[in-house]
């Protein structure tokens, strides 16, 4: 599998990824929401007990890096990143549906929202 491009749009929110002709995936888009709560660094730190990531609604991916043979470094606007192997990537494309809904049944269990929070700070 290959990735030939990323395609990041602002307006909707969402990543295209466009995989080479001889990928056995066709190209597909997802939401930045998805990409930052399926985040590889989300599951490497957490012990299965703690609390899902909530609240990323409207979350911005503001850039790709390439990281050599690791894979691509994804960087949000709230100055989260991680690197995503190519087979990651692979795998959430795959596996949207299933993992969508689990982080949705995962929210409702926990009482959490996906609606950006707002702080406020006295000055």
């Amino acid at each position: 599998m290959k990735i030939a491009r990323f395609i990041i749009d602002n307006t909707l929110h969402n990543l295209t990824i466009e995989f080479s002709a001889s990928a056995a995936i066709k190209n597909t888009q997802l939401s930045f929401e998805y990409l930052r709560v399926s985040s590889p660094a989300n599951s490497t730190k957490k012990p299965k007990t703690s609390q899902v990531t909530a609240h990323k609604k409207d979350i911005l991916l503001v850039n790709i890096e390439s990281v050599a043979k690791h894979g691509y470094r994804f960087i949000f606007d709230d100055e989260h990143s991680a690197i995503y192997s190519e087979d990651y990537v692979q795998t959430l494309a795959l596996e949207y549906e299933i993992r969508w809904q689990s982080y949705l049944n995962e929210l409702k269990t926990s009482g959490h929202s996906r609606e950006t929070m707002i702080n406020f700070k006295q000055l």
